[in-house]
């Protein structure tokens, strides 16, 4: 990972009334490693308030302790507050993750059903037969090959296609949709965010009207026609829902699968010891996503009224992010918080949020990682980086985290050599 630092304004101690700390989240050298940004943050107490690139300020949570009781705070509300929006945008958003209360608790026991253990587990044959056949694609590559083009970006949305049901020759369109509409207006430009949001408010209306008329074996086929005592979800419902499923099923995966191998590679007492079965898969996974953080920040929260957060109040109206990574990374949480250390201990990982609007999809991003990551090292034992890690470059934003690409080597660097006196050897015996 850079150790470059990204610019924030350096001021020690509590925060002083009207002088919050500049942050762009568009900034190459924040996204390659926003951790000194929330040390400076974390520093200034429970709460700290940000001005960012946009003009707007807001009030960011980087403690451990902090998050956990800001995500449970029933006052940090995680229903944005009523101003105009682009329609297409306002119907994908208005999903359960941007809900409170009692319609927030019936659109998760509607998809909950859809993500229990053994609906989840029932998918990990199709999972490992989708990372089996992009890895026999990955190793007759050309090499170098991008990791992130070639498996942790098409495996999940693969195994998220299987899930909404959609052909998967949509996928390329798919991702350049999230990418645009989870970057910063600066980076992708607004247009092409206005137009990214249109088109997947049309693309998922057309998914839902066919999921109604010629249901398939696939969840959110069981998602279109479920009902429960309160009745079925409406077309805004499922909307929102798909882009939800979407977004959550696969930015966050495919960022745990690209830096989890970025961490992978750089860890070799690590990747021995999960070779040889002195550590377990899932404990290693969940490590990584401590560590990695896929999923930056949760979903904004907005103050109904002044919030008292230690030592800090936050006043009503505010912008209240939750930063999943800076409370993953607290120093007062975890000893050697940059450290990949399976099996640590500490308090459970925020990667998956916390309280009610915790993760509904966690179990199958467990899954994926555990098969994803445990394929891609056991089949290819030589894999390598093909670029210095400070260099890479990652995704920009506060929402998800994770490099853009990973050029790796599948090859074996000493297989000639090996070739060469296997052929010798060979040679000895005819004679």
């Amino acid at each position: 990972m850079t150790t470059t630092a990204p610019r924030v304004e350096a001021v020690d101690g509590p925060a002083p009334t009207g002088c919050p700390v500049h942050l762009d989240p568009a900034d190459p050298a924040f996204a390659a490693n926003p951790f000194p940004t929330y040390d400076v943050l974390r520093d200034r107490g429970a709460a700290a308030e940000v001005r960012l690139a946009n003009g707007r300020t807001a009030w960011f949570v980087t403690g451990h302790a902090e998050a956990r009781a800001a995500l449970t705070d029933p006052r940090l509300s995680a229903a944005p507050p009523a101003r105009e929006r682009d329609p297409a945008r306002a119907g994908l958003e208005d999903h359960m993750l941007n809900t409170d209360g009692a319609r927030h608790a019936r659109l998760r026991r509607l998809v909950a059903r859809t993500f229990g253990p053994a609906a989840v587990e029932a998918l990990r044959p199709r999972i490992e037969a989708l990372a089996d056949g992009l890895l026999d694609a990955l190793t007759d590559a050309p090499q170098p090959v991008d990791l992130v083009s070639a498996y942790a970006f098409p495996l999940p949305v693969l195994v998220m296609c299987e899930v909404l049901g959609v052909p998967a020759q949509d996928r390329d369109r798919l991702r350049s949709w999230t990418y645009a509409v989870s970057a910063p207006k600066a980076a992708a430009g607004p247009d092409v965010v206005a137009a990214a949001w249109r088109s997947m408010h049309a693309y998922f209306g057309e998914l839902i009207a066919r999921k109604r008329s010629d249901p398939g074996d696939d969840l959110f086929s069981r998602l279109v026609h479920a009902t429960d005592a309160e009745g079925a979800l409406t077309d805004r419902e499922l909307l929102s829902m798909a882009f939800l499923l979407l977004f959550a099923g696969y930015e966050t995966t495919m960022n745990l699968l690209a830096g989890g191998t970025l961490t992978l590679l750089t860890s070799p007492a690590q990747r021995a010891a999960l070779r040889t079965g002195a550590l377990d898969w899932p404990s290693a996974v969940e490590e990584l996503l401590r560590l990695v953080s896929p999923l930056e920040g949760a979903t904004w929260r907005f103050a109904t009224q002044d919030v008292t957060l230690g030592q800090v109040t936050v006043p009503a109206g505010a912008s209240v992010l939750v930063s999943l990574a800076g409370a993953n990374h607290d120093p007062a949480a975890y000893t050697c918080p940059e450290g990949f250390e399976p099996g640590r201990d500490g308090p459970r990982h925020l990667a998956f949020g916390h309280g009610v609007h915790v993760c509904v999809g966690a179990r199958l991003a467990r899954l994926e990682g555990e098969v994803a990551l445990s394929r891609l090292l056991g089949r290819l034992p030589h894999l390598r980086l093909a670029a210095d890690p400070a260099g890479l470059p990652w995704r920009p934003g506060l929402l998800v985290r994770g490099p853009r690409e990973l050029p790796v080597r599948v090859d074996d660097p000493l297989g000639h050599v090996r070739a060469a006196l296997a052929a010798r050897e060979a040679a000895g015996l005819r004679r």
